[in-house]
């Protein structure tokens, strides 16, 4: 997908600075023959760090800056002057980045907060400069730290889409639409499956100037936590939504059974998504009267509310959003 701006996935070589040397100097001025060590500490070598920034939604602009490099530090000189700190890089991220080391896929740490800053790869150390080593017994050292080596390597970058509802459903269910009709978002729609081929936001206003974030993720198939299809790219995207609103459209063969098709996908890519407050909602339902909607219904799963709604007409969008906002509410009392 060579024409989209939406990147949630980056490689990046990272090293910092070389800690500056200490130095070794020695204090001579004209009356002051045996002045003594006056070598001053090295400076620290710079880090890259990365800063949750809520302005980026895409990890666009790291993508062709494979390599970053921050500055070494400044050695130490004499009259006890520090040299000056490596210039530290600050790489903006959108909110919900995740890092990891390329090598062993350990995660370091996650930005979940605006204006967050963590340090991915810390500069060396300055070296201490010799007025550190002089003692009673050596008055004189003529010798002092060098500076410590950056540390480099290859890092991954993940984006997590930050949201509280994640819109779940095989292609076509009709999440798009939803998500065009119920918030100001302008999604691509068509009647051809894989419409969706990047998340996309919305922000839901609901009563007393409140609202929630819903997250259309690209449809997920059977098979996707395999990589089939390409749900595999954006299954990651679910794990940081509040609840989940299963779509399953009025013209499904089997409801029930589509259901229980997404629902396992979740459980074999994070069996911890089964945790996450649920809705199940039957979209497209203007194409039902009441009895088939009563003989759909007798065959929806047990223990999950479930609602007919349609994006065409309007029907039950805000008893839907009325029940968005109650599961949401009760999953963060929990």
């Amino acid at each position: 997908m060579p024409d989209s701006n939406f990147i949630d996935y980056v490689k990046i070589f990272c090293a910092s600075g070389n800690g500056g040397a200490g130095s070794s100097h020695l204090r001579r001025e004209k009356y002051v023959p045996k002045g003594g060590p006056d070598g001053g500490d090295g400076g620290r070598g710079g880090h890259i760090i990365l800063r949750a920034n809520p302005q980026f939604w895409t990890l666009i602009h790291l993508k062709y800056r494979k390599h970053i490099k921050a500055e070494h530090g400044e050695a130490g000189s004499g009259q006890l002057r520090t040299g000056k700190n490596g210039a530290d890089i600050i790489l903006d991220v959108p909110v919900g980045t995740v890092a990891r080391d390329a090598e062993t896929g350990e995660i370091l740490f996650e930005l979940l907060e605006p204006g967050e800053e963590k340090i991915l790869v810390r500069g060396g150390r300055g070296g201490l400069g010799n007025n550190n080593f002089k003692t009673a017994t050596n008055q004189t050292p003529r010798y002092a730290q060098p500076g410590e080596p950056g540390t480099e390597g290859w890092f991954i970058l993940e984006l997590k889409i930050l949201a509280d509802v994640g819109l779940v459903g095989f292609p076509n269910a009709g999440k798009s639409t939803l998500l065009s009709v119920i918030s100001a978002a302008k999604p691509k729609i068509a009647d051809y499956p894989f419409t969706t081929l990047e998340p996309n936001l919305g922000i839901v206003s609901y009563y007393d100037e409140q609202s929630f974030v819903m997250a259309d993720i690209p449809g997920i198939i059977e098979g996707a936590h395999l990589g089939k299809g390409i749900g595999l790219r954006f299954l990651r995207h679910i794990e940081r939504n509040s609840i989940l609103l299963f779509l399953i459209p009025a013209d499904s063969d089997d409801p029930a059974r589509e259901y229980g098709i997404l629902l396992n996908e979740l459980k074999e890519y994070n069996p911890e998504l089964l945790v996450k407050g649920r809705i199940l909602a039957v979209s497209k339902s203007d194409m039902l009267d009441e009895k088939m909607k009563s003989e759909m219904e007798a065959g929806l799963p047990a223990g999950i509310p479930h609602i007919f709604f349609s994006s065409m007409t309007g029907e039950n969008i805000p008893a839907l959003k009325d029940m968005i906002w109650k599961v949401l509410q009760d999953n963060n009392l929990q």
